[in-house]
């Protein structure tokens, strides 16, 4: 047989930054998928929301109120989910924000709070659920970088800074960690409609300016990211690793 397995079943995934958009979404096609799912947000209605939704596709849902820059609240966590499940199979780093500021006017407060957000929070979950999988020997990690960290973007100099650090992140962690059977790669999208780029998107001149950038002609569904997630953590994945999967409609085929 050469058609490799993309269900989840049996596997325990835990998703940051899930309670709305593309984490939101990633978290639900991956118990669509068959995993049992832990999700971290820092607001309670959100996370109760969406764990509602995995439960009714029939998996297990474990919510967690974290500050993923807390390595305390994080590595609680992560040990409340192990004793419940014996194991966090797939971890996706998704959490993530932004803030638009022009270089010349980004402060000390915007650099660390982005910084802290998009980046450490992605290395310091990556490092305690990676010395788990590292006891266990298996493991997939995908972290959820941008294509602004790929081409240089008006989005803001900090996030940009933070997405090409967090692509350059995949690769190093790949290359330590594969002798441990631990698979880490990202995902790199465009503009998709969420709540994050809901008023960006509203500008319709700078809509217009999007779509006569992206081949496709059109920005992304949220849908759209699930398979890339779901084959990422699947068996489907298993001699792929340090890569990042730019879900763009073309647009890193030219820039912006």
């Amino acid at each position: 047989m050469y058609l490799p397995s993309f269900q989840l079943n049996n596997k325990v995934a835990l998703v940051t930054g899930a309670g709305r958009g593309i984490g939101r979404a990633l978290a639900i096609g991956l118990a669509e998928a068959g995993a049992d799912v832990a999700i971290f947000a820092r607001t309670g209605s959100d996370l109760e929301a969406v764990a509602g939704e995995i439960r009714a596709l029939g998996r297990q849902a474990y919510p967690f109120s974290v500050d993923v820059t807390n390595r305390e609240q994080i590595e609680a966590a992560v040990s409340a989910i192990i004793r419940e499940t014996d194991r966090i199979d797939i971890l996706i780093n998704n959490a993530g924000m932004n803030i638009r500021s022009q270089a010349l006017a980004v402060t000390d407060e915007e650099w660390d709070t982005i910084m802290q957000t998009n980046l450490k929070s992605a290395f310091l979950c990556s490092q305690i659920v990676g010395r788990h999988m590292q006891q266990r020997e298996y493991g997939r990690i995908i972290n959820i970088a941008s294509v602004a960290g790929q081409v240089a973007l008006r989005t803001g100099v900090v996030y940009a800074a933070t997405k090409a650090a967090m692509i350059q992140m995949t690769k190093v962690l790949a290359l330590e960690w594969g002798k441990h059977g631990i698979l880490v790669n990202g995902i790199g999208p465009w503009y998709f409609k969420t709540p994050l780029t809901e008023k960006i998107l509203n500008q319709p001149d700078y809509l217009a300016e999007i779509i006569a950038r992206t081949p496709l002609r059109r920005v992304g569904e949220l849908e759209e990211l699930v398979g890339p997630a779901v084959f990422l953590a699947s068996d489907a994945a298993n001699y792929v690793t340090g890569q990042t999967l730019f879900v763009d409609g073309g647009m890193t085929i030219y820039g912006f």
